[in-house]
């Protein structure tokens, strides 16, 4: 009698898993709906310097879903009595400059002065997976275990400036929450640093030297706008080179009109891993600061950045209604096909599609 086939792909008995956790334990969790406090609620912990309830209001002002954008400008506006008592300084840099160990540095020192330092770090977006890595927190390893610091990464998205694009909105959170220094780290990868100009009343341009970036850096135009470099890694056999970029520099700014508000733009020499310079930089700071709050040209600014920002949102609505519109969409893809068609311009596609927008 032949003997009976056996399966051979039937999977053989393993180790038992133990127990999970107490079903009834279990059954409650699953039960128990997780609660997501609402802006009013947000706001009351908040203003209490409470870091749970500031990261949870910026991540709902980040979130593009309708109701969170409801909920998140009803947080903006009740924490915006509370805000603008801060210094906030915007520093960019090209990618390996060091800037996220010079702002670990600088704000360790500010911490020892006794000030509370949030740093709203901007990593790039992808252009492919629109994904970002996020990986400030763990470049500023002894900055984020500081009681009295915060740092929130956030991503570029498509934003230019290298700035996200609800920035505006966390500081005034971080302000509410009673920090009185906000860092805006940029992306730095050459796009427009106008966004960030815009938004700080300090910018701060960190410098390599020997990069051979000195007449790029100067012909880019980001020196017009910045109010001090720093030439950071001055250390070691780079010391020399720092002190000759550092007058290269220096006669580079005087090529450039005086600002509106009379204030010079200095050169520095940092090290950021021998904590050189920092304090020097902070000095300065705190010089400009006294200088234009004096001549009122601080106010001034701050007022031209609510301009500036009002015509942003009016901008930014008006293009998320446009491509946001079904008769639009249709059209714009209609559009497309008849530009590979070689049958229309992008001026007159573009004139069409903009006059279907106004009768609808």
């Amino acid at each position: 009698m032949p003997k009976s086939k056996k399966n051979i792909l039937k999977e053989k008995e393993g180790i038992i898993p133990p127990e999970g956790l107490n079903p009834k334990a279990a059954a409650r969790l699953r039960s128990k709906k997780r609660h997501v406090p609402k802006a009013d609620e947000l706001v009351v912990d908040l203003l209490k310097g409470d870091i749970t309830a500031l990261s949870r209001g910026i991540t709902l002002i980040e979130s593009t879903a309708n109701k969170h954008q409801i909920q998140g400008s009803e947080l903006v506006k009740n924490c915006l009595p509370h805000s603008g008592n801060s210094l906030r300084i915007g520093l960019t840099g090209v990618p390996g400059v060091g800037k996220s160990t010079f702002i670990e540095q600088l704000g360790i020192h500010l911490l020892n002065l006794g000030h509370k330092v949030a740093v709203l770090a901007v990593d790039p977006s992808s252009s492919l997976s629109k994904g970002s890595i996020l990986g400030d927190k763990t470049r500023m390893e002894q900055l984020v275990q500081q009681p009295n610091a915060y740092i929130r990464p956030s991503a570029s998205g498509d934003s230019l400036g290298g700035v996200a694009r609800k920035t505006r909105e966390a500081i005034i959170l971080c302000e509410a929450a009673g920090f009185d220094v906000i860092i805006i780290e940029t992306v730095g990868v050459g796009q427009s640093e106008t966004a960030v100009h815009s938004m700080t009343d300090f910018f701060l341009l960190l410098k390599l030297a020997g990069a051979g970036d000195e007449l790029q850096g100067i012909k880019r135009g980001i020196i017009e706008m910045a109010d001090a470099i720093v030439i950071n890694k001055a250390d070691g056999e780079n010391k020399k080179a720092a002190r000759q970029a550092k007058l290269a520099f220096n006669r580079a700014l005087h090529l450039y009109p005086p600002k509106d508000n009379g204030w010079v733009p200095k050169t520095l020499e940092a090290s950021a891993l021998e904590g050189t310079g920092i304090d020097k930089t902070w000095k300065l700071l705190m010089e400009f600061q006294r200088q234009t709050q004096y001549s009122g040209d601080f106010d001034t600014r701050r007022n031209e950045q609510l301009r500036y920002w009002l015509e942003q949102t009016i901008s930014h609505r008006l293009l998320s209604n446009f491509y946001g519109n079904k008769k639009i969409k249709k059209a714009l893809e209609s559009q497309l096909d008849r530009l590979k068609a070689q049958q229309t311009t992008p001026y007159h596609a573009a004139m069409e599609l903009l006059a279907l927008s106004e009768t609808n």
